[in-house]
């Protein structure tokens, strides 16, 4: 599995201990954040990140910032993306099996272990199991696409 990884210059210690953690598990890991500065742009880099997943260069994206909003909603700008902010293991779990997320973010104030956690779970979800959620989230790209509407 090849995963694409960026955080803002506040997320780049946890990117870094993300990324040894990844390789540890023997992932393929591009980071796409490698110089962070004081005066980096987050949009930037969750688009660098989310294009890659699109493209199918990874097969997941993970995004760290302050508080991993700010790059969830720049990720969900990016056509074909469903990015989660992800709180639990729960919501790692949920997310991909509920919404076909295919990129996470999370907040840099979170313990390293939670962290872990978090990225394990989200790694080892099953994805859209179960009809409605299928239909939901064809819904949601059909709208990307500008063929649906109620």
């Amino acid at each position: 599995m090849k995963i694409a990884i960026a955080s803002d210059h506040r997320g780049k210690k946890y990117k870094d201990e993300v990324i040894e953690y990844l390789k540890e598990q023997k992932y393929n890991v591009d980071d796409c954040s490698p110089e962070n500065t004081p005066t980096d742009d987050y949009p930037d880099y969750a688009f660098k990140v989310c294009k890659k997943v699109v493209a199918k260069k990874a097969d997941i994206g993970i995004l760290i910032c302050r508080t991993g909003i700010g790059m969830s909603i720049a990720a969900n700008k990016v056509k074909g993306i469903r990015c989660a902010k992800v709180d639990s293991v729960e919501d790692a779990i949920l997310c991909r099996n509920d919404n076909g997320a295919n990129v996470m973010t999370f907040n840099y104030t979170r313990n390293i272990e939670e962290i872990k956690s978090f990225i394990d779970a989200f790694i080892d979800a099953e994805v859209l199991n179960d009809e409605r959620h299928v239909r939901r989230v064809n819904k949601i790209m059909l709208y990307e696409e500008g063929k649906y509407d109620i």
